[in-house]
Order: C-alpha cells, then sequence, then structure tokens
C-alpha cells in the first residue's frame, strides 16, 4: 500500500509527521508567492509612484488588493501549463517522498533567486525562475535509474519558453510604437509629454488613466502570477494526499463515471465505422487506457470522497491524454472525424485533474496581496529612475502599463505563463527609446536586467535538478 495511505491521524488523515511536511510545504509556496508580490509590485506601481499619480502607500494597497482580486478570477490553465511541464511519470509517482524532493528542489530555488534579485534591486521574473527550476526537475529525473527516456514534457516547455522569450521584445516594439503613435496623434496635448513638475500631480485625466493603467498592471499580475502558486500547491497536495486531492472530488464518482463512459462509447463506436488501417491503429491504442479508466470508475462510489482510486485514475487521464497526443500527431488520425468527437470528449476529463479547491485559491491570494504591500521600493527605483537617462513622462508611463496589462491578459487567456517584470521593464525602455533612441537608456542597468534574463533559466535548472537528486538520494 502506497505512503500516506497506511496511518491516518491528523490533517487529511496523515500522521503528525507528514501533517507537519504538509504544512510547511504549503508555507514555502506561500512564502513564494509573498516574495513574488513584493517582487513584482514595482511593475505596477513605479509609473503612478513617478508620475506623482498617486501616493507610494495608496499605489501599493491599491496593487495589493487588485493582484488579490486578479487570482480569483485568472482560472486553472496557467497553473496547469505549469505542472504539466513534468514529465507524465513525475506527475504519476505515488512516492511521497519523491514528490517532497521534487517540490522542496523547486521551491528552494525559486525563493532563493527572487530573493537574490531582489536583494540587489535588479528585476528578475518570476516565471523564468519557475520554469527553469521545473525543466531542471524534469532532467533531473530522467538520470534516475529506471526512469526510460522521460525528462520534460518539451513541447508544453517550448510553448512556455517562446512566452517568455516573445514577451519583452513584444513589450519593447510595442510601448515605443505607441509611444510614437501618441506623439503623432496627440501632439496637440503637450501636457502628455512632459515630466512632472516636482511633486504636482498631473492633470485628472492623466492621472485617471495612470491609475487605471496601474489597476489593469496589477490585476493581470494577479490573474497569471497567482496561477504559478496555485500549480505548485496542488503539486504539493496531489504527491502527498492522492486519494483527495488527485481528481476534484466535489464531483461525484457517478458523474466521473459517466465522463468516463461516454468516451468508452465513441471510441466503440468509431472501431466499428473507421477503414483506414492507420486510424484503426491508432485507435487501438486508445482501447487500453480507456477500458482501464471505465473499470476504474465504475468502483467509485456514487458521492463523498473518492477514494484511493482516484489517483488511479487520475494517473491513466494523464497518460491517455498523452497517448491521444501521439495519435493526432499522425497526419490521417488527425484529420479523422471520429478521432475529433473522441479528443474533444476527452477535453471534458481536464475539469476532473485541472481544478484548485477554493481554499488554495485563497491562500495564494492573500500571500500574493499582502506580499505586494511590502518590500516594493528596492525595485520601483530601478524601474522609475534607472533604465532611462530622463525622467518618465506621462505618455511614456500610460504606454508602458498598458502595453504590460494588454501582454499578460492575453498570455493568461492563452494559458500561457509570462514575465511582468519583463515586459513592463522592456516596455519603459521601449517607450524610453522612442523619445532618445539609445542615449536615453542606461546601459549599466540594461545591462544587470538583461544578464538576470539570460541567467535565470540556467542557474534555476542547474540548482533544482543538483538538489532535486540529492534529496532523492537522501530520503527516497
Amino acid at each position: 500500500m502506497p505512503i500516506g495511505f497506511q496511518r491516518k491521524k491528523i490533517v487529511f488523515g496523515l500522521d503528525p509527521g507528514l501533517s507537519i511536511l504538509l504544512f510547511l510545504c504549503l508555507l514555502c509556496v506561500c512564502a513564494f508567492e509573498f516574495i513574488n508580490g513584493f517582487h513584482d509590485t514595482a511593475n505596477a506601481v513605479a509609473t503612478v509612484i513617478y508620475t506623482n499619480s498617486l501616493k507610494p502607500w495608496r499605489a501599493v494597497l491599491l496593487s495589493g488588493v487588485l493582484n488579490g482580486v486578479g487570482v480569483f478570477v485568472g482560472g486553472t490553465a496557467v497553473a496547469m501549463g505549469i505542472i504539466n511541464m513534468l514529465p507524465v511519470e513525475t506527475l504519476v509517482d505515488q512516492n511521497i517522498f519523491h514528490s517532497l524532493s521534487m517540490v522542496a528542489a523547486i521551491l528552494i530555488t525559486a525563493i532563493a533567486w527572487n530573493l537574490g534579485t531582489w536583494l540587489l534591486a535588479i528585476p528578475s521574473s518570476s516565471s523564468h525562475t519557475l520554469v527553469g527550476s521545473i525543466i531542471g526537475v524534469g532532467i533531473a529525473y530522467s538520470l534516475l535509474p529506471g526512469s526510460g527516456e522521460a525528462a520534460v514534457n518539451w513541447q508544453k516547455a517550448g510553448e512556455v519558453g517562446l512566452s517568455l522569450l516573445i514577451s519583452p521584445l513584444f513589450g519593447f516594439v510595442l510601448a515605443m510604437t505607441l509611444v510614437s503613435l501618441l506623439a503623432t496623434f496627440f501632439s496637440h496635448k503637450k501636457e502628455l509629454f512632459v515630466s512632472p513638475d516636482g511633486d504636482a500631480p498631473p492633470p485628472w485625466w492623466i492621472r485617471g488613466i495612470l491609475v487605471a493603467t496601474c489597476g489593469l498592471v496589477s490585476f493581470s499580475h494577479g490573474s497569471n502570477d497567482g496561477q504559478k502558486g496555485i500549480g505548485l500547491m496542488m503539486l504539493i497536495l496531489i504527491g502527498i494526499i492522492p486519494a483527495k486531492f488527485a481528481l476534484d472530488d466535489s464531483i461525484s464518482g457517478q458523474e466521473v463515471a459517466s465522463t468516463i463512459a461516454k468516451v468508452q462509447t465513441q471510441l466503440d463506436d468509431a472501431q466499428m465505422t473507421v477503414q483506414d488501417p492507420i486510424v484503426q491503429k491508432d485507435l487501438e491504442k486508445l482501447a487500453i487506457p480507456i477500458a482501464q479508466l471505465t473499470s476504474l470508475a465504475a468502483q467509485l462510489p456514487d458521492s463523498g470522497t473518492l477514494g484511493e482510486n482516484s489517483f488511479l485514475i487520475r494517473k491513466n487521464i494523464l497518460l491517455l491524454q498523452n497517448t491521444m497526443k501521439s495519435v493526432k500527431g499522425t497526419r490521417k488520425s488527425a484529420e479523422s472525424s471520429e478521432v475529433k468527437r473522441i479528443s474533444d470528449s476527452m477535453d471534458k476529463m481536464k475539469r476532473l485533474t485541472d481544478y484548485a479547491p477554493f481554499w488554495v485559491v485563497v491562500l495564494i491570494a492573500l500571500s500574493l496581496g499582502l506580499g505586494t504591500m511590502i518590500g516594493w521600493k528596492r525595485i520601483v527605483v530601478t524601474i522609475g529612475e534607472k533604465i532611462g537617462k530622463t525622467h518618465l513622462t506621462y505618455a511614456q508611463g500610460a504606454s508602458a502599463e498598458i502595453v504590460a496589462a494588454s501582454t499578460i491578459a492575453a498570455s493568461t487567456y492563452l494559458g500561457l505563463p509570462v514575465s511582468t517584470t519583463h515586459v513592463l521593464s522592456s516596455g519603459i525602455a521601449g517607450a524610453m527609446y522612442s523619445s532618445g533612441g539609445t542615449e536615453n537608456l542606461d546601459r549599466g542597468t540594461i545591462t544587470k536586467i538583461f544578464l538576470a534574463w539570460v541567467l535565470t533559466l540556467p542557474v534555476c535548472l542547474t540548482m533544482s535538478g543538483t538538489l532535486f537528486l540529492l534529496f532523492r538520494y537522501a530520503f527516497g
């Protein structure tokens, strides 16, 4: 019987030792999200502070509240994208200490790098940090005996990597373009293109735009970055208490069985009607895991906690989804209407596995929101004063914030993590560049930000992979 199901005494049926471990792991995720909050606050509040649109304490309070609200409405697409970067084998490993080794390596690396860059006042990406840590664990996992060829879900990692690579370039170019357009079409609004006069606030309509864009960036940041903490917390809960959290237990066993039975029926019908031998062969690949799922689901209770079989159902759903990807890789199967119909029904299975309990969302929202209100000043100074050689104008600040908010919102909609830090920093750089070329940029600061961008992935990858192997050999 797997570890975690034997001694049921304290929290969620765990003995005291595992209950303490669970608490510490969840606390570490909250710490990561708290640090993420004060590390990334500057991305939202720098422009409103340096344009005198809001007093610092008001800007930080607004940002903190909207970051927390953003977590509640962001959904779980980004969270599941983070989880699914890991190979399926690591997600269905039922040994608690193996799961703890993985999560501990990711969390220690992410927290250490975020704190280090914050202490040096260098804007750095929590997304890059987390992605590098996860890839490092995945690669390290492939070095373990008996792991086969499993390493990283490179398709998902490629999507995430492309998002992180393109977003700062997109931010730079779009902010530069937006400032130029404002200068062309609103040249008569001279007050848009000046720097603040001492401590005097901007005209009311400019102030309203800047406060609104600050709020949008904060909200978008919460909806995207909050999901990273949700994904980490779900990794812990599924790894330590699979019987409780492997599937969404708000869905009855009867409904789970019905969802799986529908796919089984569609597969049976397809096998009888499809004539193409290539498509037939691909359908046979799906038959075994679907039959196994149907058998497991039949053993679920109709209501209440789904029980130990829920972990095995999750495992088979993930493996089935993996099989479907290979099936759709065949051109004839990808074009088959029967395969498309089965694939659409299988997508509905994601609601069984791609979820987060409400209390998890609350914890992350509070951690991110409170973190946003603390420790923000270091990075604000860098973004507000050191990227450009001249003071931000109102048009430059608003352009950078609009670009950041729209980019983050689009990435959240697509289920991709994005670096708020890099988008906003590059947006400010693009806005400053549009007004004076490279001579208007501080090369020293730009170099530091660029080096952090380049070094984050390899450093975090190496550190997390090394820690994972050390923990596995020490405790596994």
